[in-house]
């Protein structure tokens, strides 16, 4: 008897083609998420602008680490904008050739599956090993480098660069050369650090250490633009610091506390109320490890009517 197989060949080979395309595809897409709508440096200075009716603003500290998401991640990134907004600060360091990746310690001991100091790794070594979640198990996500990060957030979010060894000069020619004025902000410890960044790239915006009212004085006499200055005032609520913030706030600054080193480690509840009564205080900008439990704690907050609206959209 004679069977025409060409209807069921054809079948195969197309059950076939659509095996292959499924297991090709070598990361998922990226999910819908809460972003940050900021196009230019003007809109990036209007969303840190000070204005009194302000939406509480959240930072993930180092991307926010949990389990099964390491610290200094996309994928965690990614994570944290499926539940809420939030800007990102990173750790950006200098492997072996000076391929810039995101680590916050010198070594990949803690972080990693790697031992050793990172620096003594080229680019391929490092993008072998795959990062350490918040418990610190093994994932299978690997290490990203600053230039994919800074690719990956344009539209979403803002990452902020924190300083660790990566030469001034360099930071400042990668934000120029990558035009990423308009979603990425460095991290000054001093004036004087502002101030060398405002001359090479007068369009820049600064998470600046600003703790006491002399550091104020001392941008000021800089001329670092207010306008692209937002104020890490410190790891807690003083009731002392109720006049920097008044003083910053006038100058149309928003001030952030990291909560990280001290309010993160508290129980649960204790938690719920402090991260409530650093809003309460007159901060802005929570930076935490926990930034999706600090959304769900503050959400009570946030006013009904706020002109910082505009800069949120989810897709």
């Amino acid at each position: 008897m004679h069977i025409n197989l060409h209807p069921i060949m054809t079948k195969f080979r197309i059950a076939i083609c659509i095996f292959c395309l499924c297991s090709c595809r070598t990361t998922p897409p990226t999910a819908g998420g809460h972003y940050i709508k900021v196009q230019n440096p003007e809109d990036l200075y209007g969303y840190f602008k000070y204005t009194g009716s302000d939406i509480p603003l959240i930072s993930g500290h180092r991307g926010g680490a949990q389990s099964h998401y390491p610290e200094n991640c996309i994928e965690t990134f990614e994570h944290v904008l499926r539940h809420t907004p939030a800007t990102f600060e990173i750790d950006p360091r200098l492997t072996k050739d000076s391929v810039i990746v995101l680590m916050h310690d010198a070594t990949l001991d803690r972080t990693t599956n790697g031992t050793g100091k990172l620096s003594d790794f080229t680019w391929e070594e490092v993008k072998k090993l795959r990062l350490k979640d918040g418990n610190g198990k093994v994932t299978n996500f690997r290490i990203p480098t600053l230039d994919e990060v800074i690719a990956w957030s344009k539209g979403k979010t803002v990452v902020i660069l924190d300083k660790k060894d990566v030469p001034f000069s360099m930071t400042a020619e990668k934000i120029k050369k990558l035009h990423a004025e308009s979603h990425v902000m460095i991290t000054v410890h001093t004036a004087e650090e502002a101030r060398f960044y405002y001359e090479d790239n007068p369009a820049v915006m600064f998470e600046a250490f600003v703790k006491t009212k002399d550091a104020l004085l001392e941008y000021e006499k800089a001329g670092i633009p207010w306008n692209q200055i937002m104020a890490y005032v410190g790891p807690e609520m003083k009731t002392e610091n109720k006049l920097l913030y008044n003083m910053l706030h006038e100058r149309g600054v928003m001030c952030m506390i990291s909560a990280a080193p001290l309010y993160d480690k508290l129980d649960s509840a204790q938690r719920n109320d402090s991260y409530q009564d650093i809003i309460k205080s007159g901060v802005d900008i929570i930076e935490s490890d926990r930034p999706i439990e600090v959304a769900l704690s503050i959400k009570s907050l946030i006013p009904e009517n706020s002109r910082k609206g505009k800069y949120f959209r989810n897709k």
